[in-house]
């Protein structure tokens, strides 16, 4: 058995350096992004150091100011706090009676998991994965289940860039993550209790307790679950802590955008990078040439009378110079720089364009019309449409997916199967609905115009699914709409042959 776990450690470890190798042509990249935009992450070429001042080559904020600006605005139109962005209905495979009767289940069970999300540290750690996406591309969350009896079964942790490398499935999704830990030995004794280490390696993990050991984590899918591997690397050996099996990924890896042939994402900041750059330089240069226009810049002649050296330039002070000389004379400089504000305020403009700050326009106005609202939510579903297509895939739908399964388990919702047939994901973000308010807004105008054509016209509308249809299109809660009478024991045994089994609770067992 241990020669079978150090074999295993050693190619787990080969196929980490094999991710690692392949990182390392983004790791450049991801330095400056983050040097210029998010100077206290990155640690890419130089490791960060905890309340290190970073931002003293930083001279122009416009850059920083945007990253936060389109990180708030991703946490409030795609996971708002304390808001139910989403939710679960009835699936295609039900019938509309059937559908009428289980929906009220289904949206107590949403608000169950969005009231663990609410209590969890959700809300903090997503935001740190906003920013790293917005400025490396790709971001990965760590999603594990908490300890019976705390205040949420759901615990999260944002991982950054520098702490993981992926491999990518043939789903096209990276399902397969490499994470690198810094655990003393008191912490590796505690996150994993059932580990057997070699009595050499236990002695010397005890009698050193402020030793920082790495340790390597590996999540790889393997056939419906999902591996689980860690292992040791202390005195140039490689030994295996634990192992399981997840039946869902805990981490969840997303990306902003991704090119062909390419494994990581690429993000706004790559693409305002030279701009970037360029604005942070014209302002140093400002800020050089201000100071020369300040101070200036003088010349005298060397008569033997005055002492360059002594003299300083403050208001009142009195230069000694020969007789017959010019003295202190300042400089003239050759050129001007005036036109370095119209230069610095066409990349400013261009970096709040890249970064989606001034996509829609400021409000002039006490208040919006209905009109402009539509306008607004139309013009933000269309910039971050084909962004906000790939994070439903690669972040909501896994994220919800795993906490369902996580409170199913627990016994706190109802034991059926989140699989797209009987249950779907019902998405109630400020983004996704914005892309249904077209359609809501092209339904009232039709159902108007036939309305006021007459009695006869009025009759090919049916009031009672158009009202059904707008409710679902708007979010309306369904147990707020009537329903029509089913007996549920026609789909109960339907319901139990599509739950799958969980397993048991998702601490790696060793």
């Amino acid at each position: 058995m241990d020669e079978m776990n150090k074999n295993t450690a050693s190619d787990l470890v080969q196929g980490y350096e094999r991710a690692k190798t392949r990182r390392q042509g983004w790791e450049r990249l991801w330095q400056d992004c983050y040097d210029l935009t998010l100077p206290q992450r990155g640690g890419f070429v130089h490791q960060p150091q905890a309340g290190r001042v970073r931002t003293d080559q930083i001279f122009d904020a416009t850059a920083m100011d945007a990253v936060d600006q389109l990180a708030a605005s991703m946490l409030g139109n795609l996971t708002p706090i304390w808001s139910q962005w989403f939710g679960l209905k009835p699936g295609p495979d039900l019938s509309d009676a059937e559908a009428d009767r289980l929906a009220p289940i289904l949206e107590k069970a949403a608000k169950t998991v969005q009231d663990h999300f609410d209590r969890s540290n959700f809300a903090v750690e997503i935001h740190q994965c906003y920013l790293d996406l917005i400025v490396g591309g790709t971001g990965s969350l760590y999603f594990e289940e908490a300890q019976p009896g705390e205040f949420s079964a759901f615990k999260f942790k944002a991982i950054a860039l520098q702490d993981v490398a992926f491999e990518e499935g043939e789903s096209g999704y990276l399902d397969k993550t490499y994470r690198t830990l810094s655990l003393t030995p008191a912490q590796i004794f505690a996150r994993y209790p059932e580990a057997k280490l070699p009595a050499d390696v236990l002695r010397r993990l005890q009698d050193n307790a402020d030793v920082r050991v790495p340790v390597l984590e590996i999540v790889q899918p393997d056939g419906l679950t999902y591996r689980y591997d860690a292992v040791l690397q202390e005195g140039g050996q490689d030994i295996v802590l634990a192992q399981g099996r997840y039946a869902s990924a805990p981490f969840i890896n997303f990306r902003w955008q991704k090119s062909p042939g390419e494994m990581y994402g690429r993000s706004p900041v790559m693409k305002a990078l030279p701009d970037i750059k360029t604005a942070n330089k014209v302002v140093e240069l400002i800020l050089k040439n201000a100071s020369i226009a300040v101070t200036g810049i003088w010349q005298a002649d060397d008569d033997g009378v005055l002492n360059p050296s002594n003299i300083e330039l403050t208001p009142g002070s009195i230069i000694p110079k020969a007789m017959g000389s010019k003295g202190l004379q300042p400089l003239d400089m050759p050129g001007r720089f005036d036109v370095s504000q119209l230069v610095l305020e066409s990349l400013q403009s261009r970096i709040r364009h890249a970064l989606l700050t001034d996509r829609l326009g400021p409000v002039t106005g006490a208040r919006m019309t209905a009109t402009e609202v539509l306008e607004r939510s139309a013009e933000m579903a269309m910039l971050l449409g084909a962004t906000y297509g790939r994070l439903q895939s690669e972040l909501l739908t896994p994220l919800i997916k795993r906490a369902f399964a996580i409170l199913r388990r627990r016994g706190e919702v109802p034991d059926i199967a989140l699989d797209g047939r009987l249950v779907v994901v019902d998405y109630r973000s400020p983004l996704a609905r914005s892309q249904g308010q077209r359609n809501v807004q092209n339904t009232l105008s039709w159902i108007n115009s036939v309305l006021g054509m007459g009695a006869e016209a009025s009759a090919a509308v049916d009031l009672a699914q158009a009202a059904r249809f707008l409710g679902e299109a708007l979010g309306v809660p369904s147990d707020l709409m009537r329903k029509q009478d089913v007996d549920l024991t026609a789909i109960v045994p339907a319901l139990q042959a599509a739950v799958q089994d969980g397993g048991a609770h998702e601490a790696p067992v060793s």
